[in-house]
């Protein structure tokens, strides 16, 4: 159970105000709802029940209309679990006011596509998605059900339910400003209440007004020091003055779309476009900071939320309708005593406010609450934002790392104190280092046509993959372009695991599965197993120490490669885990999967254990370097939607003459002459300087390839790349060009090479 608030979005319609959420697994929301408000629930794999209570004063028994529900089973057992996830639920119910004993009170809604029921009366509604927490052994895992509720038209305001308590919150009326003080510590919620609306802000530090100086937020010293346009969450999070003091820091953002340091809107912009008298920002600006003593300007450089900019290759600004939806928001926490403005951009002759400018709403929030950084991503554009998370390893890894990096929604460090990113790297080369690889997504695939699914959607052929084995594959389209690789699991003669990078892989299975009328469930495990990857040399003497095995499974120091079995920590008894033979390093190396609960135990395990071997935390920078010398391929950069496995270097994983059964991308991908297709090939450059992704290859004036990846290899003392290229520059030892600045005032000479760089038979992966 989680006691954040769920992923949700607003949206007006005719009948009133509609939000949709989405409740992940084994968590519990609360909405306040009044007579007449519809709601929706549909699980997302069709397979999530919920459980339902509608608490409103004198009123008991079914007020939901139209709901056909059975007692609730499921909720008071996850109440009384010694799990993470019981303990979340107790504290929040606690928290609500709701009473251990209330839980019989609940109703189960059993799965199904949809369900629709309407509040006879007003109060508040608890929504749970219970079911008992699973093993990392087990292929059950809770999942995520939407909602949709619709609010009766005359409904009070729809605005976010807010982080936390509220201390101050000031409502920008369209085509306004409004000044308001914050102090030191204090957060600043900037909200879109009907989404497609600007906002331009600037802040001053109080204490300097005054003392009679204005300090005011500076574009040239914020670029210069985050080495960005815009901070946002993360690393590079703040806001400087022209001293490059941080006045605010930026901590979640539900849009990612930005200006920053552009004026605000001015008289001259719509004078020069015949609106003479407009209401603008800049003049706006003035009249609420003429309570302060400050000068009215002609232009006022801004952070200009929500506006949507973007810079062509020959360096002209353009813009179009903003990103932002109803209810996003961006949270900023200050760092002293400021003065801050805010508008509600009055511009309706472009599309920078989507043509209708509406409100802004700020909400202020005391300096000791806290709140956790957060960006926001959705799997499909109409579902909710779902905001960053921490892995179940974080306590652990930001005690070691102020340095992460937001990584397909999950934190990751990207290197770590008094190690560093070489010195990682030289731990896995040589000994043992581990690093978090729980962002990877996890999905159960069970069911009679479990098999006859993968077989379709999966170039590898399932149908000769053991129990206990696991092999790697790509996932195609019809176009035979790239949606993912990753690595299959069978865990049973009807029961498959899916890891791979991108959540989108679960959403393609099922579209696939309905439109075959398949037999199967695809449940989304990811937040139920998390990951370590432990590589190097020392890995097998380390976790051979560590990893208790059934008498039928094997145990770590006989586990073949690609192959996993199920394990225990310390023996018998110990927290269920599976380990597998696998990595994306190049070395000899395993992953160890476990539930979030037990990740923590796990974690200072193996660091214990592992001291003795020169054992190193590893960061993503680290791991990065290892995968381009072992030649393994990233999305994004080998691999995209208009790449097929042929064109990524990974042709191995589409048998075309032992695989008789089709698959998806089969007929797209035989259509292509093997001879015309790009390849990846590896370049080794004659300078130390380092190649980029992107950089164009040459072969005299015209380019002939790309680069994919680089880096500089520690073991070879040179500088390396992955690159695509024509296939009449493949060839091994083929001189090429990598060109920087404009590709031809500086060429980096390289020679075409087979992958991978190091360790080309292998032989360390297969020790």
């Amino acid at each position: 159970m989680s006691n954040s608030v769920p992923d949700s979005i607003l949206k007006e319609t005719a009948a009133g105000s509609e939000r949709l959420y989405r409740l992940g697994g084994q968590q519990m929301m609360r909405l306040h709802v009044q007579r007449g408000d519809s709601l929706t629930l549909q699980s997302e794999d069709g397979i999530q029940g919920a459980a339902l209570y509608l608490r409103s004063e004198g009123v008991h028994g079914n007020v939901l209309a139209g709901l056909s529900a059975v007692a609730c089973t499921g909720l008071p057992g996850l109440a009384e679990e010694d799990s993470g996830a019981g303990t979340r639920l107790r504290t929040q119910l606690q928290d609500w006011a709701v009473s251990t004993a209330m839980l019989a009170e609940f109703a189960d809604v059993p799965a199904a596509e949809v369900c629709s029921f309407s509040c006879d009366v007003a109060g508040e509604l608890f929504i749970a998605t219970a079911a008992p927490t699973q093993g990392v052994w087990q292929q059950s895992p809770a999942t995520a059900v939407r909602i949709r509720h619709r609010r009766v038209p005359d409904a009070a305001e729809d605005l976010p339910e807010p982080l936390a308590a509220v201390i101050n919150e000031v409502r920008v009326p369209d085509s306004s400003a409004r000044a308001y003080e914050v102090r030191a510590g204090q957060w600043i919620q900037i909200i879109d209440v009907a989404g497609k609306q600007c906002s331009d802000f600037t802040a001053f530090d109080l204490q300097a007004l005054k003392e009679g100086r204005e300090v005011v937020l500076d574009a040239t010293a914020t670029r210069t020091l985050t080495g960005q346009n815009l901070p946002g969450p993360g690393l590079y999070s703040r806001f400087f003055d022209s001293a490059m003091r941080p006045m605010l820091e930026v901590v979640q953002d539900t849009v990612g779309r930005h200006d920053s340091f552009l004026f605000a809107c001015t008289p001259k912009y719509y004078e020069d476009a015949g609106y003479f008298g407009h209401p603008n920002c800049t003049d706006n600006f003035n009249r609420e900071l003429a309570a302060y003593g400050i000068a009215p300007r002609a232009g006022w450089p801004a952070i200009n939320f929500f506006f949507n900019t973007m810079v062509g290759d020959c360096g002209t600004i353009g813009m179009d309708e903003p990103w932002s939806r109803p209810g996003d928001y961006v949270l900023m926490r200050a760092t002293r005593d400021l003065l801050c403005v805010s508008s509600a951009c009055p511009d309706d002759i472009d599309a920078a406010n989507g043509w209708c400018p509406t409100d802004i709403h700020v909400r202020i929030y005391d300096a000791a609450e806290s709140f956790p950084r957060a960006l926001a991503w959705r799997l499909t554009p109409e579902e909710p934002p779902r905001m960053t998370q921490e892995t179940a390893f974080h306590p652990r890894t930001s005690a070691l790392s102020a340095e992460f990096s937001e990584y397909r929604g999950y934190w990751v460090a990207d290197q770590y104190r008094d190690y560093g990113e070489l010195a990682e790297y030289y731990a896995c080369r040589e000994r043992v280092a581990m690093i978090d690889l729980s962002p990877l997504r996890k999905f159960e695939v069970l069911g009679p046509d479990a098999e006859t699914l993968l077989q379709y959607a999966l170039t590898r052929n399932v149908r000769k993959l053991a129990v206990g084995a696991i092999t790697y594959s790509a996932m195609c389209l019809d176009t035979g372009g790239m949606i993912d690789d990753g690595t299959l699991f069978r865990m049973s003669e009807q029961g498959f695991r899916w890891i791979c990078g991108d959540p989108y892989s679960g959403q393609w299975l099922r579209e696939l599965a309905e439109k075959h009328s398949w037999q199967v469930q695809i449940r989304d495990a990811s937040e139920q197993i998390h990951n370590l990857a432990v590589q190097g040399p020392q890995s097998r003497k380390l976790l051979a120490g560590l990893l208790w095995t059934p008498p039928k499974e094997a145990d770590v120091s006989e586990l073949g490669l690609f192959r996993f079995s199920r394990a225990r920590l310390g023996g018998p008894d110990g927290p269920a885990l599976m380990v597998s033979r696998t990595g994306y390093t190049g070395e000899l190396g395993f992953e160890v999967w476990c539930h979030p609960d037990h990740a923590l135990t796990l974690w200072d395990a193996i660091s214990e254990a592992g001291q003795p071997l020169g054992l190193a935390p590893m960061g993503f920078a680290a791991l990065d370097r290892l995968r381009i010398e072992a030649g393994l391929i990233f999305a994004e950069h080998e691999f995209c939607p208009e790449t097929n496995p042929f064109e990524a270097g990974i042709g191995f994983t589409v048998p075309l003459k032992s695989k008789t059964d089709d698959f998806c991308g089969r007929e797209a991908i035989e259509r292509q002459s093997p001879a015309s297709r790009h390849k990846l090939v590896g370049l080794i450059l004659d300078s130390q300087e380092r190649a980029e992704h992107g950089d164009s290859v040459f072969n005299g004036r015209f380019p002939v390839g790309v680069v994919t990846s680089a880096t500089f290899s520690p073991v070879l003392g040179k500088s390396i790349a992955l690159c695509r290229v024509a296939p009449d520059y493949s060839k091994p030892g083929t001189r090429l060009e990598v060109g920087k600045l404009d590709g031809h005032q500086k060429r980096l000479a390289a020679d075409v090479c087979t992958l991978p760089f190091y360790d080309p038979e292998r032989l360390r992966l297969r020790s």
